[in-house]
This record gives structure tokens, C-alpha cells and sequence, in this order.
């Protein structure tokens, strides 16, 4: 045995024991508005407690978790802690990458635990459904800022004249849209466009339909409790379905009923998680991320649905080819990616 070895791996087992509590400290930042308090300007535990009204005692204790994490900047000549401009950016824009709601997804799945131990045995699947709140609007929130920044700029302008229709006033159909924020911005982005949004989660449609009134666009979106199997309508010129299809069951055949749903030169915009197809080849930092969310969401709803699948968040592209191939679909391409997300452009 190779002691040296050892002591490498021990450094590895405490950066990630150190994170699992970390992570617990984030989403009490996040509830509590402290990135946004302390983006503010610097600050000792005292001066903290009297600008955010908590206690200093705890937020003492916070501020150095943060600290050692790199989350949070300490000087030591005036003991005041504080944020650089690239932590504020990521920890308490609005319009970052929101890292916090990454943790607050993470928290919130983690509650299942046990009940994931159990279908280890069984083979029971866990539903989305059966998760804690935090999970769903966490997992808007952090999916949020990425959709804003590419969905309307890069990805809808990759695919072959949808844009231009969509201009014009087309018919979308946004499946598995979760909490509706990719409706939203597709509504605002096209004012003339008509946009149905789906999901099976009759809480995450409730909030949907309340984020569309909000935004000022309840007149040209419109939501339904449906499935990718069962959703409603027709001649659609766009349908898109975001980080959702390896969640389901039954891809084949939320693939086919996209197909029927299409006018026919319509175009299915799918964007998956990033994945290569060899399995060496995600044993990174992003691909343990995935696997992480993979094994807690994914792959148990998928397992507690009808279909036979269950393709997990790093299934890479060439199952998904496969499934849109023996949906009836003749085109496929890859036309973006992210770090975090590939985009195909699916015809008929």
C-alpha cells in the first residue's frame, strides 16, 4: 500500500466532507439574502448582524465556513469579510449563474435518502413528484440563467428557419416545461408566438401559469397537466423539451407523439446534458455532478414510470439518436453546446 496514496485520497475525503455541510450553508446564505448583504460592501460579524438583522454568532461562524471555501473573501488586517466581484456575480446576481440554487437542488434531493436506499433493494422507482419543493425550484432557478442567456440568442438561431417563423407568429409546444421559465422567455422573445407548456407535475404547472401573469405574457402562453405522451395539440412548428428527456420512462414514445404533435416541416429542439459516449470519458468533476442528480432524480423517476428506460443524465448522444430514429424521425444534428447542455435540432 502506498501511504503517500493514502494521504492523497484522505486530502480528497475532507474537501468533500468539508462540501456537504458547505452546501447546507449555501441555501442558509440563499434563504436568508446574505450574498446579497454582503455583496453590499465588507463587513465584520458585528457590522453583518446589524446590516442583515441575524445573529452574530452564527453569521461568525458562516462567514469563515465561506471563507475556507472560497465562497466568501477574508482580510485579516480589519477582520471584515466580504465578496469579490466575481463571487458576487455567482452568488448573488440575479442574473449569474446562481450557484446557490445548485445547493438548494442538492439539499432538497438529499431528503430522499433514505427512501432511495430502500429502492436500491427493490427496484421501486421515486417520482418527481415525491421529492421536497426544494428540488423543483431549485432546479428552475439554477437551469434559469443558462436558458436566458442561450435560448433566444444562440439556440433557437442555430435551428434551420425557426426563428424566422417564430417572428412571424408560430405554434410551440414547450414539454416537460417545469416551472414555465423557457415558456416565458419564448413568449417575450416573440411576441407573435403562441406557446402550450406541459408537465406532468400539477404544482410546477401551478407555478408556471403564476410566472407567465407575472411576466406579462398569461395571454399567449397557456399550461396543461399532461405528459410528453399525452400533451395536447397539433401542427406545432417548434417543440422543445429541456433536460427532460432522460428523465422519462418512455422516451420512445414521448419521441413519437412530439413527432405527430410537429406540422410537417416542423422542428423538435432537445437539449440534453452534456455527455460524452464513453463512460471514461465523463469521470470529471461535471460528470460526477450529473451522476450525482442522476442517481437522486433521474434515473429513479424514469424507473418509476411505464417504457423500460432509464437513461440517466450522462447517456450521451448516441441513445438519444437512437431513440429519435425509431420515433420516425429522419434529421438529426447536434447544432450548439455548453459546458453543461448539447442542443439537437430533430425533423421529421
Amino acid at each position: 500500500m502506498d501511504h503517500g496514496k493514502v494521504h492523497e485520497f484522505l486530502g480528497q475525503f475532507v474537501a468533500d466532507a468539508g462540501a456537504v455541510g458547505s452546501a447546507g450553508a449555501v441555501v442558509i446564505g440563499h434563504r436568508l439574502g446574505l450574498y446579497t448583504a454582503l455583496a453590499e460592501g465588507p463587513a465584520t460579524p458585528a457590522e453583518f448582524a446589524e446590516r442583515t438583522g441575524c445573529v452574530e454568532r452564527y453569521l461568525t461562524e458562516w462567514l469563515r465556513n465561506q471563507a475556507a471555501g472560497g465562497y466568501v473573501t477574508y482580510d485579516p488586517a480589519t477582520g471584515a469579510f466580504s465578496l469579490t466581484e466575481e463571487q458576487a456575480f455567482c452568488l448573488a446576481d440575479p442574473n449569474g449563474p446562481n450557484l446557490p440554487a445548485a445547493f438548494l437542488v442538492g439539499v432538497g434531493y438529499l431528503k430522499a435518502e433514505a427512501k432511495l436506499t430502500e429502492a436500491f433493494r427493490t427496484g421501486d422507482g421515486i417520482g418527481w413528484h415525491e421529492h421536497d419543493d426544494d428540488v423543483f425550484v431549485g432546479v428552475d432557478a439554477f437551469y434559469r440563467p443558462g436558458y436566458v442567456a442561450e435560448l433566444v440568442s444562440s439556440w433557437i438561431p442555430a435551428l434551420d428557419g425557426v426563428e424566422e417563423k417564430l417572428a412571424a407568429g408560430g405554434r410551440v409546444a414547450d414539454v416537460g416545461c417545469g416551472l414555465g421559465s423557457t415558456s416565458v422567455l419564448m413568449a417575450q422573445a416573440f411576441p407573435r408566438t403562441t406557446v402550450v407548456g406541459s408537465d406532468y407535475h400539477a404544482e410546477s404547472i401551478g407555478l408556471a401559469r403564476k410566472h407567465a401573469a407575472e411576466a406579462g405574457v398569461g395571454d399567449r402562453v397557456d399550461f396543461e397537466v399532461s405528459t410528453a405522451q399525452t400533451f395536447t395539440g397539433s401542427g406545432y412548428d417548434l417543440v422543445t423539451t429541456f433536460d427532460a428527456l432522460h428523465d422519462m420512462g418512455d422516451p420512445v414514445g414521448a419521441a413519437r407523439h412530439v413527432r405527430e404533435a410537429l406540422a410537417p416541416d416542423g422542428t423538435w429542439l432537445l437539449v440534453e446534458p452534456f455527455a460524452p459516449d464513453r463512460v471514461e470519458d465523463t469521470l470529471n468533476p461535471v460528470g460526477r455532478l450529473y451522476y450525482a442528480g442522476s442517481l437522486f432524480l433521474c434515473t429513479p423517476n424514469a424507473l418509476s414510470q411505464e417504457g423500460g428506460y432509464a437513461l440517466g443524465a450522462q447517456a450521451g448522444e448516441a441513445p438519444v439518436r437512437r431513440i429519435a430514429e425509431e420515433a420516425g424521425f429522419t434529421r438529426f444534428q447536434r447544432v450548439a453546446q455548453t459546458p453543461f447542455n448539447v442542443v439537437y435540432e430533430i425533423r421529421p
